[in-house]
């Protein structure tokens, strides 16, 4: 299915998030992985959302990607990460892909292939170096071996993208050139294990991915480094889907504590009919829904911070963007976290029952905000706050 305008693709998100959400309770607690919905959302056409014009797709801005994630968060956030990486790795194929990369790749998505990443490495290096290694061969062409950890919807993807170090014959290091190889899911000599083992975000199939001697095409080869020495938003985009997500989580966990409220008995000193007219606990949802508002405002407004900046690249706009992002970033995560504990105070001792896997929300959300650490982003915040300080260039921030 290709989507035609920015309407359609926020009424067919909603759909899919309503569907979505019926069975998300069950699948995290038996870590059910979602097949059947990871295939809805490949024939959704929402995974070409920002696929240019001049290939055919959509180029949706910001502002709706954003929101696309949020709803799909909301209702069941295991599923909005696993296309993350995705849009992430399409906008490095628009800044570093030839024409004919592009067209190719544009061209798969158009026909709902997914991908996904396979980035992080455990250490004990620090995790900007990739010890995976491409390496030329006479041919011009690639070996790709190394093993990657939390490689995200791995498992359900069509292409792996593998973010690795160019070998140049010593050993990798922060400094060393990098590239994203384009490698098919059942290429010779790629192995993916579920082996994920998170208590959150549990249906993401973030398993490992191990590569022994890959052979990769040239043109499957795109170069990552060069994406840092320019302005570009694709650290802040990467960054906002990642604020989109905590803020669905943030607002799923409270119209969940609102439909536990509703269910729950008042206590016998307020004197009321119900727990939603207890004095106490209107305070309590107020203050969550004045948190999880805010989030959802700066949200929206980071989006509409890069898609500025997109439209205008220069340093001043990208920095903006960026720290736009990381103060959406930042409510989100309070957001989420707040959300997904005080449900239980609306709900009270009934919403801890095992039955209805409300702590989902507070696992995922303690999962998915360990992503990127918040107290960096407000370091930059307040760098750039106090002097002007442009953040750093790269794909946290």
């Amino acid at each position: 299915m290709r989507l035609t305008s920015a309407e359609e693709a926020l009424t067919t998100a909603a759909t899919l998030a309503g569907e979505f959400e019926a069975q998300a309770a069950d699948r995290d607690a038996y870590r059910r992985l979602p097949h059947d919905e990871v295939k809805a959302l490949k024939e959704s056409g929402l995974l070409a959302l920002t696929v240019p014009t001049r290939y055919g797709g959509l180029a949706a801005p910001a502002v709706v990607v954003a929101e696309v994630f949020r709803l799909l968060a909301h209702a069941d956030p295991s599923l909005a990460q696993i296309p993350h990486s995705h849009f992430v790795f399409l906008e490095a194929l628009r800044l570093q892909g030839t024409e004919e990369q592009q067209v190719y790749f544009y061209g798969q998505v158009q026909a709902g292939a997914l991908l996904a990443n396979a980035q992080s490495e455990r250490g004990p290096h620090p995790i900007n170096v990739d010890t995976t290694t491409l390496t030329v061969q006479p041919t011009g062409d690639y070996l790709l071996s190394g093993r990657k950890f939390y490689a995200t919807g791995a498992l359900f993807a069509d292409w792996i993208l593998v973010r690795a170090s160019l070998d140049d014959g010593q050993p990798p290091s922060a400094s060393t050139p990098k590239a994203v190889a384009f490698v098919a899911h059942d290429a010779a000599g790629v192995e993916v294990v579920d082996d994920w083992d998170g208590m959150g975000q549990r249906t993401t199939a973030s398993g490992t991915v191990t590569l022994d001697d890959v052979a990769v095409p040239a043109d499957h080869v795109v170069p990552f480094s060069p994406i840092f020495t320019t302005a570009t938003t694709y650290g802040a985009r990467a960054q906002l889907w990642h604020s989109a997500i905590d803020t669905g989580i943030a607002t799923g966990a409270l119209a969940a504590g609102v439909r536990q409220a509703a269910r729950a008995r008042a206590h016998f000193e307020a004197e009321v009919d119900s727990a939603a007219a207890d004095p106490t606990l209107i305070a309590a949802a107020g203050e969550l829904a004045v948190t999880v508002r805010g989030a959802r405002a700066l949200l929206s407004e980071a989006a509409r911070s890069v898609d500025a900046a997109e439209a205008e690249l220069t340093a001043e706009s990208t920095a903006e963007a960026s720290i736009a992002v990381a103060t959406a970033k930042v409510a989100a995560v309070r957001a989420s976290l707040a959300a997904a504990g005080g449900m239980f105070e609306l709900g009270g001792t009934r919403s801890a029952s095992a039955s209805d896997n409300l702590s989902r929300y507070w696992r995922d959300a303690r999962t998915h905000t360990l992503h990127d650490p918040t107290r960096w982003k407000v370091h930059h915040i307040g760098r750039y706050t106090l002097s002007g300080t442009p953040p750093p260039r790269h794909g946290q921030i």
